[in-house]
């Protein structure tokens, strides 16, 4: 699997296109902003993209899927809790505020332990809750894009609606922190870094002495 970060629009989302070699087919990974420069290095390296993963359903993770979409008919992707949770509308209502566009509708719902198939490659849905209800993580050795559940050195807001930070340390420590030592650990912000491990997490990381 390859992998290409890019820090994108006003909330400085890490957004990620995850392609197999083989068939040069792709994930984008949260579009938070800066569409173009993300379908600029698919036509360049001739990618397909056929999904776009939101690791969660917050606007600023799913601002871009509308551009994204409108290019290249990939199929949205989000947790059913996600998407029942932001179809709601008094959260709708909520988060209309920061003026970010809204996603399309969801056309791939998934849930714990579901395999995305990318090419060849496969991305297995890790269910964590706490950032909100149907926040997840999305594994293949040795990379896991864990979104707002955990940064480098810190871990995904829980004041907005929907957050729980008792829910988030124990989806961090009962289905993060058992993956390999050496897992990659890409978050969803680059705020204390743009890249870890989980065995770095698991021995610096404050939080998770909760």
């Amino acid at each position: 699997m390859l992998v290409k970060q890019f820090t994108v629009g006003m909330m400085g989302v890490c957004c990620y296109v995850v392609s197999c070699e083989q068939t040069k087919e792709a994930a984008v990974i949260d579009p938070g902003g800066d569409e173009d420069r993300v379908l600029d290095h698919c036509r360049e390296n001739s990618i397909r993209v056929t999904h776009i993963i939101n690791t969660h359903g917050h606007p600023d993770h799913v601002c871009g899927n509308a551009r994204i979409q409108q290019v290249t008919g990939a199929k949205i992707v989000m947790h059913a809790e996600d998407v029942r949770y932001f179809n709601d509308p008094h959260i709708k209502g909520l988060f209309s505020s920061l003026g970010l566009p809204e996603s399309p509708p969801i056309e791939v719902i998934v849930n714990d332990g579901d395999m995305i198939a990318i090419g060849k490659e496969q991305l297995q849905v890790i269910h964590t809750p706490g950032h909100t209800p149907g926040g997840i993580c999305l594994y293949s050795p040795p990379h896991c894009f864990t979104g707002d559940t955990l940064f480098v050195g810190a871990v995904g807001r829980t004041d907005f609606p929907g957050g729980s930070m008792r829910q988030l340390i124990d989806a961090i420590k009962s289905r993060l922190l058992p993956l390999p030592p050496e897992t990659l650990v890409w978050p969803g912000h680059g705020y204390g870094g743009l890249q870890s491990t989980i065995a770095r997490e698991a021995k610096s990381n404050p939080y998770l002495e909760l």
